[in-house]
Order: C-alpha cells, then sequence, then structure tokens
C-alpha cells in the first residue's frame, strides 16, 4: 500500500551532502509531498550545487519550495538591487563564491527558481506551512506586508511564551494562532533554545534545527510526527566555518 506522506524540510543553507543524506534516511518516494522550508542558501560552500540539486528533484518528487529571507536577499544581489554588507557576513560570502563561476543559462535559470518560490502552502487540513510567520490577527489572507512571511519571528516567540495552562476559548489566547490547525516554520533555529530536534509551541512546530550552524537538517512527517536527522551538517564540511 502505498502512503502519501507530508513531509517537511527545514532551513538547509548550502548544506546539500545533509540534504542527500536526510532524504535517504526518509526514505522519500514519489507519493511523497515533499515541502521545503526555505532558506535554501547562505551557509555552507555548495549553494550552486544545492540549487541544482532542487531542481532536478522537482522532477522526479511533487515538491514545493517556499521562500526564505536568505532567498530573496540572494536574488537581490544576483540580480544587482542590493549591495548588502549584512547579508555578506550572515552567509552571504560563501554564496557568493560559490556563484562567482556559474554561467550565464545556468544563472537565469537560478533566478526562476527564487522568482518561483511559494510565500506560504495552506494543505486541505488547514495545515500552514511558511519560512517564518505573519502578523495579521486575521491570517495571512489579510497580511499587509508579504516580506513577513520570510522575516517574522515574532510568531515562534509569541508560541514559547504562551502559557501552556491558556485554554483556546480563553479571550486572551492568541488570535494568531487560532487561525490553522497546525503551523510549520523554519527561520529561527532552535539552536538558539538549546535544542537540535523539531520543536513545538502551542500548535507551531519549529524545523529549523540549525543546519546553518552545528546543528542537523531535519525531514519531519507531518502527520505522523516523525523525523529523519542528518548529521551534523558542520562534519559534512570540515575545512569550513558556515555561519558559526
Amino acid at each position: 500500500m502505498n502512503i502519501n506522506r507530508t513531509l517537511v524540510v527545514g532551513d538547509i543553507h548550502s548544506g546539500l551532502q545533509a540534504l542527500k543524506q536526510v532524504l535517504s534516511k526518509a526514505a522519500v518516494t514519489e507519493h511523497d509531498t515533499i515541502i521545503f522550508l526555505g532558506d535554501y542558501i547562505d551557509g555552507w560552500s555548495e549553494a550552486v550545487e544545492t540549487i541544482d540539486y532542487l531542481l532536478e528533484l522537482k522532477k522526479k518528487y511533487n515538491c514545493i519550495y517556499l521562500r526564505g529571507n536568505h532567498d530573496e536577499l540572494c536574488y537581490e544581489w544576483l540580480t544587482g538591487k542590493a549591495d548588502n554588507p549584512t547579508w555578506f557576513m550572515h552567509g552571504g560570502e560563501a554564496t557568493s563564491n560559490s556563484y562567482a563561476n556559474i554561467s550565464s543559462e545556468d544563472k537565469e535559470i537560478h533566478l526562476n527558481f527564487y522568482e518561483s518560490l511559494e510565500n506560504y502552502h495552506l494543505d486541505t487540513e488547514n495545515r500552514l506551512f511558511l519560512h517564518a510567520g505573519f502578523t495579521n490577527l486575521k491570517g495571512i489572507e489579510h497580511e499587509y506586508f508579504k516580506k513577513t512571511f520570510y522575516w517574522d519571528r515574532t510568531l515562534w516567540e509569541l508560541a514559547l511564551s504562551l502559557n501552556k495552562n491558556l485554554e483556546e476559548d480563553h479571550i486572551h489566547y492568541p488570535k494568531r494562532l487560532k487561525n490553522y490547525s497546525e503551523i510549520y516554520i523554519g527561520h529561527t533555529p532552535v539552536t538558539r533554545i538549546g535544542k537540535t530536534t523539531p520543536q513545538k509551541a502551542a500548535n507551531v512546530w519549529n524545523i529549523d534545527t540549525g543546519a546553518a550552524f552545528k546543528g542537523p537538517l531535519t525531514i519531519f512527517n507531518a502527520d505522523s510526527k516523525e523525523y529523519w536527522q542528518s548529521d551534523p551538517v558542520h562534519t559534512f564540511y570540515p575545512n569550513e566555518k558556515g555561519r558559526n
């Protein structure tokens, strides 16, 4: 019997070798839907190779690629719209080095990839998937500032700080969290709270397990809550600093 799984992939940050390992561990098949939460680049040295690999994956599997803030920063750099020294210090240098010798044809393919990224995905079970968060109390359809979808950190901060004894029907229960059955995000590594596995707060699951730093890359089954992890990503790149 074929099992149709919804698999969520946390922030990759150019950790291509870790991605290959964890996809193998999860035994991904053509029956699965794979939702990538964004931040494909900026960190380790294989930015171009990671995007090439993601493009090939889409030919074999049902992949949904969401937009991360680092993907937007890279796109702005590639199109000459911004000179961002801060981006350069937070993984952009490794990405710019990776793109140094890309052909104009391949660059155009990559630009099309970045342009095609979605800001969020809402499935038939009212589960929301996006890179970072949203701020409008009525939900994503009412969000005024679209960059919030891949820059916001307040949603995760809200979920972490919520009183666990507060019932959902209480007047003080955050309206943002009532819109969706579950919310899946990356963006803010759980290593910041001393964890390296997916973390749930309220109905928000954070799948960024610190691949850009010294954590593993994670694939999470949104149906069963089972997950698979790579080796710590920095071990695949022993001569690099990543974002450490």
